[in-house]
């Protein structure tokens, strides 16, 4: 299924739409069956309402039902401590109960952090990453628990 993508100022997302592995459950719901890139307020796990488009594609008309599922989008730096690997980001979080894959051609992991991952110490290695130069990161799709989480010291 796809996501229509709107771009910003700078050209980014830099594709106008992005395609999702995706399961169908009947009745134009699908649940969407990987972490996204760039496609915003989803991740995996979520059900959503689909419609279909003249050439028999798949576009999202609207979310039914949140996984619980947080989607996190790493960028590590080239001169960080990491010196931009994906799969070194992808160990890091690992241990904390969160799954990710990388991207070579944007350079980027794609995080999805289930609700029974340790959210604090989750947030805490992100916020931790930014401080000291290892990457940048955006919150792609989260709840109110992990905008409420208090960082783990």
């Amino acid at each position: 299924m796809r996501f229509a993508l709107e771009r910003d100022a700078d050209g980014w997302p830099p594709a106008g739409s992005e395609g999702l592995w995706a399961v169908d459950l009947g009745d134009g719901l699908v649940r969407i069956d990987n972490n996204p890139w760039f496609a915003r307020n989803v991740a995996a796990g979520d059900v959503v309402r689909t419609s279909t488009d003249d050439d028999g594609v798949l576009w999202f008309a609207e979310k039914v039902e949140w996984s619980g599922n947080c989607a996190i989008r790493v960028v590590p730096f080239a001169k960080g401590a990491l010196a931009g690997s994906r799969q070194a980001v992808i160990d890091l979080f690992a241990p904390l109960g969160v799954d990710g894959e990388g991207i070579e051609q944007f350079g980027m992991v794609s995080l999805g952090v289930p609700p029974e991952a340790d959210l604090p110490r989750v947030k805490g290695l992100l916020v931790r990453g930014v401080s000291e130069g290892w990457w940048d990161y955006e919150e792609g799709c989260i709840g109110d628990t992990w905008a409420e989480v208090e960082l783990a010291e």
